[in-house]
């Protein structure tokens, strides 16, 4: 899995995110693996005839109705989204929310990107069986200090951790990642894909870059 989370960087702003998702769809199909991207969530409806894998940058738990301003899980899975990314370090959330949007999402048939920023959260988040645990130590995030080369026994304690509960959770890295080496010493260390940001979206070159990485990743 190679996960492009946009956040609200200008540069996918207004129709620049269909780009991406056309550069994004012609690589997925060469390599043959699987690109999410997650885009500001008003973005969503302009990227979803492609094919990729569309995620939101976050969901509340909150419930149908009269709740204003929040993103709730059942009403966005209606404008075809795949998932979510939860908890991310820009975005964390109580314990007790990620345990009720797992299981929602769940029920939903949404995969369910869970970030976590050290081995004790990847540990204790396994358990829930969440598709994907990716850990992003939040030091590095946007960096340019990969994980895999700045902390890489980080990546493989991780992986252990994930592995010890013993369900179909994978492992994802992120954090600093911004050239294709970095990503093929994070899957020789385990890792079962990548979450990007800034790498990606504020490269020069998208199609060059995310060649780059996806040819890392086969």
């Amino acid at each position: 899995m190679f996960i492009i989370n946009c956040k609200n960087y200008d540069e996918i702003s207004g129709d620049k995110i269909i780009k991406l998702a056309k550069i994004s769809q012609k690589i997925s199909k060469k390599y043959k693996i699987a690109i999410a991207i997650a885009p500001p969530h008003h973005l969503i409806p302009l990227i979803t005839k492609f094919n990729v894998i569309v995620l939101a940058q976050h969901l509340d738990d909150k419930k149908i109705g009269s709740t204003t301003g929040f993103m709730i899980p059942e009403i966005v899975k209606k404008s075809k989204i795949n998932g979510a990314i939860i908890n991310h370090s820009e975005h964390r959330i109580p314990e007790q929310e990620i345990k009720n949007l797992i299981k929602r999402l769940k029920h939903l048939k949404l995969k369910t990107v869970l970030c976590v920023k050290n081995v004790n959260e990847s540990k204790k988040y396994a358990k829930l069986n969440p598709t994907f645990i990716a850990i992003e130590p939040p030091e590095l995030i946007g960096t340019g200090r990969a994980i895999s080369t700045e902390r890489p026994q980080l990546i493989t304690k991780a992986v252990d951790s994930v592995k010890s509960a013993k369900n179909s959770t994978k492992l994802l890295c992120g954090a600093g990642i911004v050239s294709g080496n970095d990503v093929a010493r994070a899957k020789q260390l385990g890792s079962k894909g990548i979450l990007v940001a800034s790498g990606i979206v504020k490269a020069k070159n998208w199609e060059k870059i995310i060649e780059e990485f996806s040819r890392a990743l086969v």
